[in-house]
Protein backbone atom coordinates (compact mmCIF):
# COMPACT_ATOMS: atom_id res chain seq x y z
CA UNK A 1 0.00 0.00 0.00
CA UNK A 2 1.31 3.39 -0.91
CA UNK A 3 1.96 5.92 2.05
CA UNK A 4 -0.32 8.21 1.20
CA UNK A 5 -3.23 5.88 1.07
CA UNK A 6 -5.35 5.67 4.15
CA UNK A 7 -6.46 1.62 4.93
CA UNK A 8 -10.12 1.21 5.07
CA UNK A 9 -12.40 -1.72 6.58
CA UNK A 10 -16.05 -2.61 7.33
CA UNK A 11 -18.61 -4.33 8.62
CA UNK A 12 -21.24 -5.49 6.39
CA UNK A 13 -24.86 -6.82 7.28
CA UNK A 14 -27.87 -6.38 7.22
CA UNK A 15 -28.90 -5.13 9.81
CA UNK A 16 -25.70 -4.10 11.18
CA UNK A 17 -25.94 -1.09 13.40
CA UNK A 18 -25.89 -3.62 16.71
CA UNK A 19 -22.91 -4.68 15.68
CA UNK A 20 -19.70 -3.88 18.14
CA UNK A 21 -16.99 -4.15 15.74
CA UNK A 22 -16.56 -0.75 14.88
CA UNK A 23 -16.34 0.17 19.20
CA UNK A 24 -13.55 -2.30 18.83
CA UNK A 25 -11.93 -1.74 15.65
CA UNK A 26 -11.48 1.80 16.56
CA UNK A 27 -9.88 1.44 19.74
CA UNK A 28 -7.21 -0.44 18.17
CA UNK A 29 -6.80 1.97 15.74
CA UNK A 30 -6.73 4.77 18.12
CA UNK A 31 -4.49 2.94 20.59
CA UNK A 32 -1.88 1.89 17.78
CA UNK A 33 -1.86 5.23 16.48
CA UNK A 34 -3.33 4.51 12.86
CA UNK A 35 -4.18 6.33 10.67
CA UNK A 36 -7.48 4.12 9.22
CA UNK A 37 -11.09 3.89 9.48
CA UNK A 38 -13.02 0.90 9.85
CA UNK A 39 -17.26 1.39 9.34
CA UNK A 40 -20.39 -0.04 9.67
CA UNK A 41 -22.30 -0.73 5.84
CA UNK A 42 -25.68 -1.78 5.93
CA UNK A 43 -25.94 -4.00 2.96
CA UNK A 44 -28.82 -5.70 1.27
CA UNK A 45 -28.41 -9.28 -0.26
CA UNK A 46 -29.42 -8.45 -4.10
CA UNK A 47 -26.29 -5.45 -3.82
CA UNK A 48 -23.88 -7.67 -2.02
CA UNK A 49 -21.74 -8.81 -5.03
CA UNK A 50 -21.85 -5.07 -6.52
CA UNK A 51 -20.73 -4.10 -2.87
CA UNK A 52 -17.82 -6.21 -2.01
CA UNK A 53 -16.46 -5.82 -5.47
CA UNK A 54 -16.01 -1.91 -5.23
CA UNK A 55 -14.72 -1.68 -2.20
CA UNK A 56 -11.00 -2.65 -3.15
CA UNK A 57 -11.43 0.17 -5.63
CA UNK A 58 -12.28 3.02 -2.80
CA UNK A 59 -9.49 2.10 -0.71
CA UNK A 60 -10.77 -0.69 1.91
CA UNK A 61 -8.26 -3.43 2.57
CA UNK A 62 -10.92 -6.21 3.94
CA UNK A 63 -14.20 -6.09 5.61
CA UNK A 64 -16.17 -8.27 8.15
CA UNK A 65 -19.04 -10.31 7.16
CA UNK A 66 -22.07 -10.77 9.56
CA UNK A 67 -25.86 -12.37 9.23
CA UNK A 68 -26.98 -12.66 6.69
CA UNK A 69 -23.99 -12.84 4.14
CA UNK A 70 -21.71 -15.17 5.87
CA UNK A 71 -22.68 -18.01 3.59
CA UNK A 72 -22.63 -16.06 -0.22
CA UNK A 73 -19.38 -14.49 0.40
CA UNK A 74 -17.92 -17.63 -0.05
CA UNK A 75 -19.04 -17.26 -3.75
CA UNK A 76 -17.86 -14.17 -4.23
CA UNK A 77 -14.56 -14.40 -3.29
CA UNK A 78 -11.88 -15.41 -5.20
CA UNK A 79 -10.05 -17.76 -2.97
CA UNK A 80 -11.68 -19.32 0.54
CA UNK A 81 -9.78 -20.65 3.03
CA UNK A 82 -10.06 -24.04 4.27
CA UNK A 83 -11.58 -23.60 7.73
CA UNK A 84 -13.86 -21.03 5.84
CA UNK A 85 -14.80 -24.15 3.59
CA UNK A 86 -14.93 -26.56 6.41
CA UNK A 87 -17.52 -23.98 8.24
CA UNK A 88 -19.34 -23.15 5.12
CA UNK A 89 -19.27 -19.64 6.77
CA UNK A 90 -16.99 -16.67 6.42
CA UNK A 91 -16.44 -14.02 8.58
CA UNK A 92 -12.98 -11.70 6.99
CA UNK A 93 -12.60 -10.58 4.10
CA UNK A 94 -8.73 -9.67 2.63
CA UNK A 95 -8.29 -8.10 -0.56
CA UNK A 96 -5.32 -8.40 -1.74
CA UNK A 97 -3.11 -5.79 -3.97
CA UNK A 98 -3.28 -7.79 -7.10
CA UNK A 99 -7.56 -7.55 -6.87
CA UNK A 100 -8.55 -10.73 -5.94
CA UNK A 101 -10.36 -11.41 -2.12
CA UNK A 102 -9.83 -13.84 0.26
CA UNK A 103 -12.29 -15.09 2.25
CA UNK A 104 -11.33 -16.66 5.84
CA UNK A 105 -13.41 -17.69 8.61
CA UNK A 106 -11.72 -16.59 12.26
CA UNK A 107 -14.71 -17.30 14.88
CA UNK A 108 -13.22 -20.64 15.86
CA UNK A 109 -10.04 -18.80 16.14
CA UNK A 110 -11.52 -16.60 18.32
CA UNK A 111 -13.52 -19.46 20.45
CA UNK A 112 -10.83 -21.26 21.40
CA UNK A 113 -8.29 -18.39 21.71
CA UNK A 114 -10.47 -17.41 24.23
CA UNK A 115 -11.14 -20.28 25.90
CA UNK A 116 -7.53 -20.88 26.55
CA UNK A 117 -6.70 -16.47 27.75
CA UNK A 118 -9.94 -17.20 30.31
CA UNK A 119 -9.70 -21.00 31.57
CA UNK A 120 -5.74 -21.76 31.57
CA UNK A 121 -6.45 -24.48 33.04
CA UNK A 122 -8.57 -26.30 30.16
CA UNK A 123 -6.82 -29.22 28.45
CA UNK A 124 -8.79 -30.04 25.71
CA UNK A 125 -7.77 -33.82 25.72
CA UNK A 126 -8.88 -34.03 29.10
CA UNK A 127 -12.24 -34.87 28.17
CA UNK A 128 -15.54 -34.58 26.29
CA UNK A 129 -17.40 -31.49 25.41
CA UNK A 130 -20.96 -30.69 25.41
CA UNK A 131 -22.46 -28.35 22.72
CA UNK A 132 -25.57 -27.37 22.44
CA UNK A 133 -27.14 -25.73 19.51
CA UNK A 134 -25.98 -26.21 15.81
CA UNK A 135 -26.51 -23.40 13.94
CA UNK A 136 -23.24 -21.35 12.24
CA UNK A 137 -21.53 -20.33 14.94
CA UNK A 138 -22.03 -24.49 16.14
CA UNK A 139 -20.06 -25.21 13.06
CA UNK A 140 -16.91 -22.91 14.07
CA UNK A 141 -16.73 -23.98 17.77
CA UNK A 142 -16.88 -27.51 16.82
CA UNK A 143 -14.29 -27.66 13.94
CA UNK A 144 -12.22 -25.97 16.56
CA UNK A 145 -12.75 -28.01 19.35
CA UNK A 146 -11.85 -30.89 17.05
CA UNK A 147 -8.88 -29.29 15.75
CA UNK A 148 -7.55 -28.70 19.38
CA UNK A 149 -7.95 -32.11 20.66
CA UNK A 150 -10.98 -32.51 22.01
CA UNK A 151 -11.71 -36.34 22.56
CA UNK A 152 -15.69 -36.45 21.83
CA UNK A 153 -18.11 -33.46 21.14
CA UNK A 154 -21.59 -33.96 22.16
CA UNK A 155 -23.71 -32.31 20.42
CA UNK A 156 -27.02 -31.73 20.89
CA UNK A 157 -29.99 -29.12 19.36
CA UNK A 158 -33.53 -28.90 19.63
CA UNK A 159 -33.85 -29.74 15.72
CA UNK A 160 -31.68 -32.96 15.67
CA UNK A 161 -31.39 -33.27 11.93
CA UNK A 162 -29.19 -29.96 11.88
CA UNK A 163 -27.01 -32.12 14.34
CA UNK A 164 -26.94 -35.38 12.45
CA UNK A 165 -26.12 -33.54 9.51
CA UNK A 166 -22.76 -32.06 11.46
CA UNK A 167 -22.00 -35.34 12.44
CA UNK A 168 -22.10 -37.11 9.16
CA UNK A 169 -19.52 -33.82 7.68
CA UNK A 170 -17.63 -33.87 11.06
CA UNK A 171 -17.15 -37.37 11.37
CA UNK A 172 -16.91 -40.10 14.39
CA UNK A 173 -15.73 -38.00 16.76
CA UNK A 174 -19.57 -36.43 17.60
CA UNK A 175 -22.14 -37.55 19.26
CA UNK A 176 -25.34 -36.75 18.77
CA UNK A 177 -27.43 -36.36 21.51
CA UNK A 178 -31.41 -35.36 21.87
CA UNK A 179 -32.31 -32.48 23.04
CA UNK A 180 -34.69 -33.25 25.80
CA UNK A 181 -31.21 -35.89 26.78
CA UNK A 182 -28.90 -32.97 26.99
CA UNK A 183 -28.93 -32.45 31.00
CA UNK A 184 -27.35 -35.84 31.01
CA UNK A 185 -24.47 -35.84 29.59
CA UNK A 186 -23.49 -32.87 31.37
CA UNK A 187 -21.93 -34.75 33.87
CA UNK A 188 -19.64 -36.64 31.08
CA UNK A 189 -18.10 -33.11 30.19
CA UNK A 190 -15.16 -31.53 30.96
CA UNK A 191 -16.12 -28.50 28.77
CA UNK A 192 -19.80 -26.99 28.10
CA UNK A 193 -20.86 -24.74 25.32
CA UNK A 194 -23.96 -23.16 24.54
CA UNK A 195 -24.10 -21.86 20.98
CA UNK A 196 -27.69 -21.10 21.06
CA UNK A 197 -29.31 -18.07 21.65
CA UNK A 198 -31.10 -19.40 24.39
CA UNK A 199 -30.46 -16.84 27.36
CA UNK A 200 -30.26 -13.80 25.48
CA UNK A 201 -31.33 -10.40 25.67
CA UNK A 202 -35.20 -10.68 24.26
CA UNK A 203 -35.18 -15.18 23.45
CA UNK A 204 -36.20 -17.82 26.15
CA UNK A 205 -34.47 -19.33 28.12
CA UNK A 206 -32.00 -22.10 28.45
CA UNK A 207 -34.24 -24.58 29.70
CA UNK A 208 -31.96 -27.33 29.77
CA UNK A 209 -31.45 -29.38 33.04
CA UNK A 210 -27.61 -28.64 34.89
CA UNK A 211 -27.64 -30.45 38.01
CA UNK A 212 -25.02 -32.77 36.42
CA UNK A 213 -22.50 -29.86 36.35
CA UNK A 214 -19.87 -30.62 38.32
CA UNK A 215 -17.72 -27.44 39.72
CA UNK A 216 -14.49 -28.79 37.17
CA UNK A 217 -16.14 -28.58 33.93
CA UNK A 218 -15.19 -25.72 32.08
CA UNK A 219 -18.52 -23.98 31.01
CA UNK A 220 -18.61 -20.87 28.15
CA UNK A 221 -21.69 -19.43 26.04
CA UNK A 222 -21.42 -17.41 23.29
CA UNK A 223 -23.87 -14.93 24.72
CA UNK A 224 -22.88 -11.40 25.38
CA UNK A 225 -26.03 -9.41 26.14
CA UNK A 226 -26.66 -10.18 29.21
CA UNK A 227 -22.47 -10.77 29.45
CA UNK A 228 -23.24 -13.13 32.60
CA UNK A 229 -25.98 -15.07 31.25
CA UNK A 230 -28.45 -17.38 33.78
CA UNK A 231 -26.11 -20.83 32.82
CA UNK A 232 -22.87 -18.69 33.83
CA UNK A 233 -24.37 -17.47 36.96
CA UNK A 234 -25.04 -21.26 37.95
CA UNK A 235 -21.99 -22.49 36.88
CA UNK A 236 -20.32 -20.20 38.79
CA UNK A 237 -22.29 -20.68 41.90
CA UNK A 238 -21.00 -24.21 41.77
CA UNK A 239 -17.52 -23.25 41.19
CA UNK A 240 -17.15 -23.81 37.34
CA UNK A 241 -14.21 -21.81 35.23
CA UNK A 242 -16.77 -19.86 33.44
CA UNK A 243 -16.13 -17.53 29.80
CA UNK A 244 -18.60 -15.05 28.90
CA UNK A 245 -18.73 -14.55 25.06
CA UNK A 246 -17.24 -11.18 24.97
CA UNK A 247 -13.81 -12.81 24.56
CA UNK A 248 -14.58 -14.46 21.39
CA UNK A 249 -15.99 -11.40 19.46
CA UNK A 250 -12.54 -9.71 20.58
CA UNK A 251 -10.48 -12.64 19.62
CA UNK A 252 -11.99 -13.22 16.47
CA UNK A 253 -11.50 -9.83 15.10
CA UNK A 254 -7.55 -9.89 16.12
CA UNK A 255 -6.32 -11.75 12.41
CA UNK A 256 -8.30 -9.44 10.25
CA UNK A 257 -6.98 -6.35 12.17
CA UNK A 258 -3.28 -7.32 11.58
CA UNK A 259 -4.08 -8.19 8.19
CA UNK A 260 -5.43 -5.24 7.41
CA UNK A 261 -3.37 -2.28 9.31
CA UNK A 262 -0.06 -4.34 9.80
CA UNK A 263 -0.53 -4.34 13.87
CA UNK A 264 -1.58 -7.41 16.13
CA UNK A 265 -3.90 -6.20 18.25
CA UNK A 266 -3.91 -7.26 22.12
CA UNK A 267 -7.32 -8.10 23.71
CA UNK A 268 -7.12 -6.82 26.97
CA UNK A 269 -8.75 -5.34 29.96
CA UNK A 270 -8.89 -1.89 28.12
CA UNK A 271 -10.12 -3.02 24.70
CA UNK A 272 -13.07 -4.96 26.64
CA UNK A 273 -13.95 -1.72 28.38
CA UNK A 274 -14.09 -0.10 25.10
CA UNK A 275 -16.15 -2.26 23.70
CA UNK A 276 -19.20 -2.38 26.67
CA UNK A 277 -19.00 1.84 26.59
Amino acid sequence: MSEEKIPLAAVIGCPVAHSKSPQLQRHWLNTYGISGHYVPMHVESVDLTEVIRSLPKMGFVGANVTIPHKEAVMTIADQVTDRASLIGAANTLIFRKDGTILADNTDGYGFITNLHQSAPNWVPKSGAAVVLGAGGACRAVVASLLEAGVPEVMLSNRTRSRADQLRKEFGARIRVVEWVQAGNVIEEAALLVNTTSLGMVGKPRLRVPLDGLRPETVVTDLIYAPLKTELLQYADEIGCTTVDGLGMLLHQAVPGFERWFGRRPEVDSDTRAAVLK
